[in-house]
């Protein structure tokens, strides 16, 4: 199984987390929101797998490219 680095696509802050470590997740879900100029963008699992690891957490200030997650797919 390979495990997947989940970037932020964004600068922003994270509003809200949507899943938690050992949770399974299908392609697509939302892991979590992140908020960037008053728009909240979620940031999807790029595949199934279980989530491994949550690098952040609500109120975090996150950047552009940085690992939010790791995921086991």
């Amino acid at each position: 199984m390979a495990r997947i680095e989940v970037q932020s696509e964004i600068t922003g802050t994270v509003w809200k987390v949507e899943v938690s470590v050992g949770a399974a997740v299908e392609a697509e879900a939302a892991l979590l929101i992140v908020e960037s100029m008053k728009m909240e963008i979620p940031i999807p699992a790029p595949a199934a797998g279980t989530v491994l690891e949550l690098r952040v957490g609500e109120g975090d200030p996150v950047e552009e490219g940085q690992v939010v997650a790791v995921i086991e797919g």
